[in-house]
């Protein structure tokens, strides 16, 4: 259920620096080029404040932001990463969004408990869930697969655009 008519989607991880970072920019790409900005809010926040000093978030991590622009994303105002910095999810927050979208099992648990909501109540997900996979996006931080992170996020974001269009939101 879309509360105000704009799909609001928050993409969440462990930092906000690699992975739920990525997904936000992904998606705005897929939208930006199907002229559907205007019908979406998209942002990502982390489950801890391991990138956040005294109030301020540490920006997207360079590998992460050189496989952005490796792929072309950043281009546009729209798609403009430069100014991304961390920030932790709040309570609140679930309130605000349609969609909390996280990127493994334990960012899951994090979020659940940080919302105090559950997995499976139509608005808590797991990204890869949305093409029909039940596993969780490897955080590049320790692996250095930013290019496989990268084509995880473009598969489960195009799988949150069907299922919104199956569920007749789009």
């Amino acid at each position: 259920m879309v509360i105000s008519g704009v799909v609001k989607i928050l993409f969440i991880c462990h930092g906000n620096i690699c992975r739920s970072a990525t997904a936000e920019f992904v998606l705005k790409d897929l939208i930006e080029k199907k002229g559907l900005c205007e019908m979406f809010h998209i942002e990502s926040r982390a489950t801890s404040t391991e990138e956040i000093w005294n109030g301020i978030g540490n920006p997207i991590y360079p590998p992460a932001r050189e496989e952005l622009k490796r792929r072309g994303l950043g281009k546009t105002p729209y798609t403009d990463f430069s100014l991304k910095r961390a920030q932790q999810l709040k309570r609140s927050e679930y309130d605000e969004y349609d969609f909390l979208i996280g990127m493994d099992s334990m960012n899951m648990r994090n979020i659940e408990r940080m919302t105090g909501h559950r997995h499976g109540d139509g608005k808590i997900w797991k990204l890869l869930e949305f093409c029909g996979l039940d596993r969780d996006v490897s955080d590049p931080w320790y692996s250095g697969r930013f290019s496989e992170v990268f084509d995880e996020c473009v598969m489960g974001c195009e799988g949150l655009l069907n299922y919104l269009k199956d569920q007749k939101i789009l």
